[in-house]
């Protein structure tokens, strides 16, 4: 039987659905596994931090007498020369120590205070705390809005490698058979027990790992103002939205804070050695605001803070893990509710990111949700490590360039649409799409021996 071959323009776009998930794995191979185990390690955030917090936790009899908690919120921001009180956290127990967040600009401290003597067992700068880091590491590299960049473009590469992978290899299934496509073939030889690893891996962790992906991205810097822009001019946008818009503008909104809370401490707030932390015309309204919050039975950890303008009421926020639970409300200086809104009173877009969000940090259903994901996590590092191991066993003899291509893939043209519109919805990849096609175009031309090395053909 002759083999048919195919016509120049299908080989075409099946070489350029090659080339785009080569490029895609030279890309995301380092950084999918780097964010993997850095996902992996936030994922346990509850479990870690109340090993590393279990100390501050049952230090009083719940039943007995405690400080109010101006007294708390006093002896913590005298423990920080020159700050403010930011926030007060309500404790999850009666006898744990209260968290208190006091700081001054955009550097806050959180400080542990025992409730019954006031003493302050622990202080730690908010952003060199474990966890901190980490969600810093995962989602910014340590590198501010430029590793933001950097982590959302390898976020949007790794769509287009898991895309182009199952495109790559479905064709070539056939038959129905079940080995090689939903298992492993695991006594057929090295070269075919990689190939499967990577083939049946990727397939079962594609959708769990394109959910990650796209809920994360509101996360990012510039696809999370690109996404702020589109509400604006759409009018979708309702309210201050309840997840990070990067280190930088909390930054910014922590320094904007600060400057407001300090506006507005009343004048005798340091005369005759008394603390700064009275931040409202009257002495006791942290002591009133904190009594209301506790009867709204929020999910903890709830936090009060003190208004940043004339006119304006203390803000009482839960900051559960699990976002959906989390409410919110607005408490005058007396202890008087003003008004309360539900998760499911904000706008339809929120609540969508906001389960998104909850998912992807596996919160929304517990335990089970951790595993889901920390599953995802591993199959993607082993859908690195197999695409390593494949790329080094069939490379071409001293180039770079990705294995010729083995058939003709049929529709390949749907996916070179597809990946066009992924660059008009994530403008950082296609930014950096058009950036390697003028690239590999100008090698061709100015650089002969690179585009041989890279394994570029001159058609």
């Amino acid at each position: 039987m002759t083999e048919v071959l195919p016509t120049p323009r299908r080989e075409r776009w099946y070489r350029a659905v090659w080339r785009w998930h080569f490029y895609a794995g030279l890309l995301c191979v380092p950084l999918v596994l780097w964010l993997s185990v850095t996902g992996g390690i936030y994922l346990f955030k509850p479990q870690i931090e109340g090993l590393l917090y279990a100390p501050y936790r049952n230090l009083a009899n719940p039943a007995g007498p405690r400080l109010v908690p101006e007294a708390i919120a006093a002896s913590a921001v005298s423990a920080v020369p020159g700050s403010i009180l930011h926030k007060y956290v309500l404790p999850k127990a009666p006898g744990d120590a209260v968290e208190v967040l006091v700081g001054r600009n955009g550097e806050d401290v959180r400080v542990w205070v025992h409730p019954r003597t006031g003493e302050v067992l622990h202080r730690a700068a908010e952003e060199s705390r474990f966890m901190r880091v980490v969600f810093r590491l995962h989602g910014e590299l340590l590198a501010g809005d430029r590793g933001s960049a950097l982590v959302e473009t390898a976020a949007c590469w790794t769509i287009v490698m898991l895309l182009t992978g199952l495109f790559l290899w479905w064709p070539r299934q056939s038959g129905g058979r079940l080995a090689g496509v939903l298992y492993p073939r695991l006594r057929r030889g090295r070269a075919l027990f990689w190939r499967d690893i990577h083939a049946v891996t990727g397939l079962w962790i594609t959708i769990g790992a394109l959910f990650l992906i796209a809920s994360g991205l509101p996360w990012a810097n510039a696809w999370g103002d690109y996404f702020r822009q589109l509400r604006a001019i759409t009018g979708t946008l309702d309210g201050k939205q309840d997840w990070s818009a990067g280190s930088g503008a909390e930054t910014r909104e922590r320094v904007r804070a600060d400057a407001g809370m300090r506006a507005m401490m009343s004048e005798h707030a340091e005369h005759g050695g008394m603390s700064m932390m009275h931040m409202a015309p009257a002495p006791a309204a942290l002591d009133a605001v904190v009594w209301r919050a506790e009867t709204l039975r929020f999910a903890p950890p709830v936090e009060v803070s003190p208004p940043t303008a004339p006119g304006m009421p203390w803000q009482v926020r839960s900051q559960a893990e699990n976002r959906p639970r989390r409410d919110s409300a607005e408490v005058a200086e007396s202890g008087r509710l003003i008004g309360i809104q539900r998760f499911a009173d904000r706008h339809w877009i929120d609540r969508t990111v906001g389960y998104g969000v909850a998912i992807h940090e596996g919160a929304w259903w517990g335990l089970a949700n951790q595993l889901a994901n920390l599953a995802v996590l591993l199959g993607l590092m082993m859908l690195c490590i197999s695409s390593i191991v494949l790329w080094w066993r069939r490379r071409p003899g001293r180039m770079l360039g990705a294995p010729a291509s083995f058939a003709p893939l049929r529709h390949s043209w749907a996916l070179v649409l597809l990946v066009v519109v992924l660059a008009l919805v994530m403008p950082l990849f296609g930014l950096s799409l058009a950036l390697a096609v003028v690239v590999e175009k100008s090698f061709k031309r100015l650089l002969p021996p690179l585009a041989s090395w890279m394994g570029w053909r001159k058609a």
